[in-house]
């Protein structure tokens, strides 16, 4: 490459890859109404490239927004070995940026609990996620924004096709199985490859997962690869599945609690004929 050149050329990368986060992050908000006018978001901030990235686009856009929204960057301090916890204060500081600091130690309980080697995440998640719920109830927060990105979402699916047997993701908006928490994942367009150049030309100042995101073994590392490995010999295939979790159609799958295979003819005895029937499928014991 042109040396000459080569800076414009950065320039101008580093231009369209702003200009795509914000868009895909402004059209995601949108497409399911994330924010309304007056929002408290709690904006949860890991230390990762996804949770700075999200604060970073999410600040961006609330200056040029026809709505007007709060947003407070909130960390758990999990108390993992050497944790620095004067990086993300300093941070939000320098962002101007309202921070709080949660401290709850689920780390000793995460490794008291789960025996070396097995997978740490479902549980170091699940608490993670009641200290995050109870400390939004309590400080009056009615949106709790995540930084799960496309490719997140994407291998979440094929984690709960292939090992949970359900066809499930991440949805880009949720509400609380106690009705009392809407949770946003604003980088729901977005991709890892987009995010993790933005995070090294922002150079924020990334804190390691010295827990879950340090082992090798793990489920979703494993699918991760797969989708890599899909994605380097048919480019789109991730996009492709995106659009698919977009366009579900029941009548297509066999869920008998999402469509009405039985009343399609008003027959309303085919239930009691298979319960009589001998008849079994295939392979059935």
């Amino acid at each position: 490459m042109n040396t000459a050149t080569a800076p414009a050329k950065v320039r101008l990368e580093s231009n369209k890859r702003v200009k795509r986060l914000r868009r895909l992050v402004d059209q995601a908000i949108q497409d399911y109404r994330m924010i309304s006018p007056g929002d408290r978001v709690m904006v949860c901030l890991s230390g990762g490239k996804d949770s700075y990235t999200m604060l970073d686009i999410l600040l961006r856009l609330r200056e040029s927004a026809p709505v007007d929204f709060e947003l407070v960057a909130v960390n758990l301090d999990q108390k993992q070995p050497d944790f620095p916890a004067d990086v993300l204060p300093r941070y939000c500081a320098e962002r101007g940026v309202e921070f709080r600091q949660i401290e709850q130690d689920t780390y000793s309980v995460v490794k008291r609990v789960i025996p070396e080697g097995k997978t740490m995440c479902s549980l170091c998640s699940r608490l993670r996620r009641g200290v995050l719920y109870s400390y939004a109830e309590e400080n009056g927060f009615n949106k709790i924004a995540l930084g799960h990105h496309r490719d997140d979402i994407i291998a979440t699916f094929f984690l709960n096709l292939f090992f949970g047997g359900k066809l499930k993701a991440m949805p880009p908006k949720l509400k609380s199985d106690n009705g009392k928490h809407i949770v946003i994942r604003p980088l729901a367009y977005v991709r890892e490859a987009d995010i993790v150049d933005y995070a090294e030309e922002r150079a924020f100042p990334i804190i390691p997962c010295n827990l879950c995101g340090s082992q090798e073994q793990l489920q979703r590392k494993q699918v991760r690869r797969m989708l890599d490995e899909w994605e380097r010999t048919n480019p789109g295939r991730s996009e492709n599945i995106f659009a698919a979790l977009q366009a579900i159609e029941p009548s297509q799958l066999a869920d008998r609690k999402l469509f009405d295979f039985a009343g399609l003819d008003g027959a309303t005895l085919a239930h009691d004929w298979l319960i009589d029937s001998d008849a079994k499928p295939e392979g059935a014991a």
